[in-house]
């Protein structure tokens, strides 16, 4: 199970370089086509800023796995065990429900969009909406087991992903 977690985790980042790499070849193709030639691909701007919201979307899963968020995490662990693992609780609870809105905004969008199409590339918005299903999915499973090792005692403070990763290596989980 852990090879395949790690293979996901890597076609993420592949997908992220590869949506980093079509931007800017969208649109300094673009600019050059505008500068040097006149003209200019309609499409480019439109399917350009799809490939950065599909980089943000992926690329915050990556983030949220790697726990390279933005936190306070001298503040949590500076408390007495038992008051962190209900902050950290607390905490998880209210991430999966934030995780289950995105998941239910993106469902609904993604049905409502499946036959309006985008007005430059003739995509369905609904390619546009569905990184908010692979978003949610995928955090909500990181977080649930993250919420369960909260549960069972075996996560008490914020850790960045390598101390994680060898606190469960240590415990026996593979």
């Amino acid at each position: 199970m852990s090879k395949v977690i790690e293979a996901y985790f890597r076609l993420l980042k592949i997908l992220i370089v590869v949506c980093l790499a079509g931007m800017v070849l969208l649109v300094f193709g673009n600019v050059v086509l505008r500068y040097a030639f006149n003209s200019g691909i309609t499409e480019s701007e439109e399917f350009s800023r799809w490939l950065f919201v599909w980089m943000v979307f992926l690329g915050a899963i990556v983030v949220l796995r790697e726990n390279g968020h933005l936190g306070l995490e001298f503040v949590v662990n500076s408390l007495p065990r038992p008051l962190r693992r209900i902050c950290l609780g607390l905490a998880h609870v209210l991430m999966i429900f934030a995780t289950w809105l995105i998941i239910s905004g993106s469902y609904t969008q993604f049905l409502l969009n499946m036959h309006t199409y985008a007005p430059a590339t003739g995509l369905p918005i609904s390619f546009l909406v569905g990184v908010g299903l692979i978003f949610g999915v995928s955090t909500g499973a990181i977080l649930v087991w993250r919420l369960y090792l909260i549960v069972v005692g075996r996560l008490d403070r914020v850790e960045t992903f390598d101390e994680e990763l060898q606190a469960l290596q240590q415990s026996g989980v593979k």
